[in-house]
């Protein structure tokens, strides 16, 4: 299958996916807790029920801005999240937890993307230049392309070890969300169904990543 044919099949795929988690992020939302915790709530007790209390839950401005800093041990958590006493809140807000719990824990592949930080930070900021000119200056230079294909590399590989990084924090979420009792059996499914949705952003994101892999690689290969 041609390469572009794929890369449209993907973005089409990324905008579904988008649009059907943020349909499911605003249903949900709508959807009391059974135990009335507003979302920083959830994130606390999570913390404290892993023996973690050198992390703090913090507010942050935006939608969908949630994310665990482990330099500054916090979680932040967005506004649609912080304060609401939703579904939809409990489950980002566990997910999140997930994060500082695989931190405390050491988990392998979180300690494997956090050491990939500094390469990938180096490397966007430069990569889409290289390759750029890589590709005008092929038949004079043709190593360049080389650098910037695995400049890229290292972002593709990223990309795919944070899926079990996002994955395990969702599996994280929504089995202490269910022996905590934050979540019944009601709304079990809908926190499941909206981890689900976030997860599938983050696997099109690596597929994405990887068939621009291959594209430049084809360029290169054609020289």
């Amino acid at each position: 299958m041609n390469i572009w044919i794929i890369m449209i099949i993907i973005m089409a795929l990324s905008l579904v996916i988008q649009q059907t988690l943020q349909s499911r992020f605003n249903k949900y939302s709508k959807v009391g807790l059974p135990s009335g915790m507003s979302g920083a709530e959830v994130a606390q007790k999570m913390l404290r029920d892993h023996g973690i209390y050198d992390v703090k839950v913090v507010p942050a401005s935006g939608m969908l801005t949630d994310h665990f800093n482990p330099q500054t041990k916090t979680v932040a958590l967005s506004e649609g999240v912080y304060a609401s006493r939703s579904v939809a809140a409990a489950a980002v807000a566990a997910h999140e937890c997930g994060h500082a719990v695989q931190h405390a824990y050491g988990y392998a592949p979180l300690r494997m993307r956090s050491a990939l930080v500094p390469v990938v930070s180096f490397a966007s900021n430069i990569v889409q230049w290289i390759l750029l000119a890589g590709v005008l200056m092929i038949n004079i230079f043709p190593g360049l392309i080389w650098i910037g294909i695995i400049l890229f590399a290292s972002s593709t590989l990223f990309s795919f070890i944070t899926l079990p990084v996002e994955i395990n924090a969702s599996t994280r979420a929504i089995s202490w969300l269910t022996q905590s009792g934050i979540t019944d059996g009601q709304t079990r499914p809908m926190a499941i169904d909206a981890l689900k949705w976030a997860a599938y952003t983050y696997v099109v994101a690596a597929l994405g990543s990887l068939a621009t892999l291959f594209y430049y690689i084809g360029i290169a290969r054609r020289d």
